[in-house]
């Protein structure tokens, strides 16, 4: 879920940001650049993403990509003007990855 509610944030900032009729292309392009990158960097064996991987990627490289794509997502969501909203999320995001710590540290071990 935290996912879909990334690529919408870079969808909304595109809307909001770019000019004219590029907004029509930017409000679908933006979001599905960052999905095709999200989807093609995985670290091999990750159980959340069923250990299949296009670009293999090494742990640590995809937790900042993790958190590129997620905190991304709330810095668009406030550059399009949403700041409470953002907050939100971020505070959202940062409650998630404290209960995934789990995760978080086979990502850096791997």
């Amino acid at each position: 879920m935290l996912e879909l509610v990334a690529l919408v944030c870079f969808g909304v900032w595109a809307w909001a940001t770019l000019p004219g009729p590029l907004r029509y292309v930017g409000v679908v392009a933006v979001p599905v650049f960052v999905a095709v990158l999200w989807g093609a960097l995985a670290t091999p064996d990750d159980a959340s993403r069923s250990g299949r991987t296009v670009i293999a990627t090494p742990g640590p490289l995809r937790f900042l990509l993790e958190l590129a794509v997620f905190f991304g997502g709330a810095a668009a969501l406030y550059a399009a003007g949403s700041h409470g909203l953002a907050v939100a999320l971020a505070g959202v995001l940062i409650a998630y990855h404290l209960l995934s710590w789990d995760r978080v540290l086979w990502l850096l071990r791997h």
